[in-house]
């Protein structure tokens, strides 16, 4: 039986009002520098000595460097056992302890002491992320379990374009199977600690790992993921004269060893996964069932909101935006002749019946869907002052990874653009309203996730680190303000379309509810399932892998419609105080101009905007 919580609508909006960012300076310092400060030379300094620590990190961290498009390290997998995860949290504390020695934050500029207290934070967030680490074992996660991460990063994120991507791509197939063993034994580590895998992620885990040591070179079919993968790159390298076709076919049949020798690596995956299957948890399998797992659970919900909302406040908030957005969405509907929101969702489901995939349904979505964000981005120039620069393109899940109502997702391009910005989207199961995807594509394309990461990877004159941090509540925000934004710049075809944007935000609103039901309140996951089928509107389907989704990363789906609020928030308090000064393209500017960032430091940087443009 479903729990609730109560809470006054005055504590939720205490809540929400976040402290002033100038706590998160230890030292308690102003925001505002002393007059006589020199603020370049203090910022110019502190931005040498941040790039030299980044640059640091970079070496623990060899796969965020293959990212940035850095080829030192990228024969190497990111060291994932206990000992170096406590020695990077106290890389971190001691790198800010040389930060604090070496500057005088009230001596640097606004901007700086951003930088400054965004360095800061991060120390703390990975020390109170150390201590939920026991809690994220490898192959917990929906999203980023360590059977299909690893694969994925080489197909998707590992760039070959010289002779040393390809060998240093063979040296990291050659490492997989070190990285899984690891995997394999932390995560029986929580096991032992009573922390178990849910019984339908090992299932996964079972079938995808098959998948990725089938067919050739292992035995007879279509060529496995890393296999087809590795060969078409090498051929890219001879097609472009990179490579000659002696190298291709010697690095070739090295790179067919490497994978061969995968396989008993996945066959051990698949024995500790088959062992695990008989007592893996299923029904209610939130942190409320784990030992200690109300605690993890408010320090996830901490670092995804980055504010200090409790469960009940966030479950609180949920149900109040759940009733208003059907109420906008009944509005809407009446204005279009339907009676109310079902009669108009009732049309839609006649008009467009689920049907399964085929290729030509694949095609048409995703054609369609690569013409709208064609379209969008030349909406942009009169709402953004910054602008995308780089290639933006939808594409299909990999196989390994794709299921049935899988959730799309968007990945940043490399700094220098040889990789695009993609949005990835699953084309299995059946098809949706086909009204659903242009908000889709406003929320991971333009001017979405692919635009933001595309902005952050450029920019410059401030510290690298920067253009890499990234939060959830500003991410996923400005994703879902983003949509709304499509609304006002006209991107939308009809009014199916902005219903379906609605539609979209009741899906953010519910997970609210749904995200703190499950490891809050011990909702089961057949009920969490019901009230996202039937309040939040999503098809079966799609309910059930939001919702495993949720249960294997708690507290991350919170992050979405808590940043869209701080961020219409602050919208509407400038706009309210600027009045005929108020400058979107600057506001937009302010927001993702410089990288993400926390929300308390989002209306510290919005509350100093306002006071220089007032003067």
């Amino acid at each position: 039986m479903k729990r609730t919580f109560s809470c006054s609508l005055a504590t939720v909006i205490a809540a929400l009002m976040l402290p002033s960012a100038a706590a998160l300076a230890q030292d308690g310092a102003a925001t505002v520098a002393a007059p006589d400060a020199d603020f370049a030379q203090e910022d110019a300094r502190l931005t040498a000595f941040l790039d030299a620590e980044f640059a640091e990190w970079l070496t623990l961290q060899p796969q965020l460097a293959t990212r940035l498009g850095i080829q030192d390290g990228g024969d190497r997998w990111n060291d994932n056992g206990d000992a170096a995860a406590s020695a990077q949290v106290a890389w971190r504390e001691a790198s800010v302890a040389k930060m604090r020695s070496a500057f005088d934050r009230a001596r640097l500029s606004p901007e700086a002491q951003v930088n400054f207290d965004i360095w800061v934070l991060e120390a703390e967030r990975a020390a109170l992320s150390q201590t939920g680490r026991i809690y994220r074992p490898p192959f917990y996660s929906r999203l980023y379990s360590a059977h299909s991460q690893l694969p994925d990063f080489l197909v998707n994120t590992h760039t070959v374009a010289e002779r040393t991507d390809l060998t240093n791509y063979i040296a990291r197939l050659r490492g997989i199977p070190a990285v899984l063993d690891v995997a394999i034994e932390r995560t029986k580590a929580s096991e032992a600690a009573g922390i178990r895998v849910p019984r339908f992620q090992i299932e996964t885990i079972i079938a995808g790992s098959r998948q990725l040591i089938s067919g050739a070179p292992y035995g007879d079919g279509p060529d496995a993921a890393l296999w087809a993968d590795v060969k078409a790159k090498a051929e890219a390298l001879v097609d472009a004269g990179k490579l000659t076709r002696g190298d291709a076919d010697t690095l070739l049949d090295e790179a067919r060893s490497a994978i061969v020798a995968l396989q008993p690596a996945y066959q051990r995956v698949i024995a500790w996964a088959e062992a695990s299957l008989p007592d893996a948890p299923s029904g209610q399998v939130g942190a409320i069932t784990l030992p200690g797992g109300a605690d993890y659970y408010a320090a996830e919900l901490k670092l995804n909101t980055t504010t200090d909302l409790t469960a009940e406040q966030i479950h609180a908030i949920g149900r109040s935006e759940v009733a208003r957005i059907e109420a906008e969405q009944d509005a809407l509907a009446q204005s279009a002749g339907f009676a109310d929101r079902h009669a108009f969702y009732n049309e839609r489901a006649r008009l467009f019946p689920p049907r399964p995939y085929d290729d030509a349904a694949r095609a048409e979505y995703l054609a369609t869907a690569n013409a709208f964000v064609t379209k969008t981005r030349t909406l942009l120039e009169p709402y953004f002052g910054t602008l995308p620069a780089y290639g933006i393109e939808v594409v299909r899940e990999p196989a390994f990874s794709e299921v049935a109502g899988g959730a799309a997702h968007a990945s940043a391009p490399s700094p220098d653009g040889l990789r695009p910005a993609r949005t990835y989207v699953h084309l299995v199961g059946n098809t949706p309203d086909p009204a659903a995807m242009f908000t889709l594509m406003c929320h991971e394309a333009i001017p979405g996730h692919n635009m933001q990461g595309d902005i952050q990877v450029r920019q410059s004159g401030g510290p690298k680190f920067r253009s890499v941090t990234g939060y959830v509540a500003f991410g996923e925000g400005w994703g879902l303000y983003a949509e709304a934004m499509c609304k006002e710049m006209g991107a939308f075809p009809d009014i199916a379309a902005d219903f379906m944007r609605l539609d979209a935000e009741l899906f953010r609103a519910a997970r609210l509810v749904v995200d703190t039901g499950i490891h809050a309140l011990g909702w089961t996951e057949d009920e969490a399932v019901e009230y996202m089928n039937i309040t939040g509107r999503q098809p079966l389907q799609r309910s059930r892998s939001e919702v495993r989704r949720y249960i294997t990363l708690p507290g991350q789906a919170t992050g979405y419609k808590i940043g869209m609020i701080k961020i219409i928030e602050q919208r509407r308090k400038a706009e309210a105080a600027l009045g005929a000064k108020f400058d979107l393209r600057g506001f937009h500017d302010l927001l993702i101009a410089s990288g993400s960032q926390p929300l308390s430091i989002l209306e510290r940087r919005v509350d100093e905007w306002i006071a220089r443009l007032s003067m």
